[in-house]
């Protein structure tokens, strides 16, 4: 009986964790935009629509990278996890 084909060990984080990741940094992006927005059209008076914006995606894009940049901490954490739970499998030195 021919045994089963085996994987190549990899680092890479489960699917979900990835998954998870993604969408924690799309929802961090869409909160630092509703912020940054709220937070400029509270502070112009009259027409703040262009200034709202630039708010707005100023917000977005530094809550996601805030959030993304914790997101890759946490997954590295986990493979560096899985590295000492599984101590033998190779690449694994610690």
């Amino acid at each position: 009986m021919p045994d089963a084909p085996r994987q190549a060990p990899s680092a890479l984080p489960s699917t979900g964790a990835r998954v998870l990741a993604f969408a924690a940094i799309c929802v961090g992006g869409l909160a630092g935009g509703l912020i940054g927005y709220a937070f400029v059209d509270l502070q112009v008076s009259g027409d703040s629509a262009v200034p709202a914006a630039i708010g707005g995606l100023l917000g977005a894009v530094l809550a996601a990278a805030g959030v993304a940049v914790i997101a890759v901490l946490v997954l590295r954490a986990m493979g560096e996890w899985r590295a000492i739970q599984l101590p033998d499998r190779p690449g694994a030195d610690g």
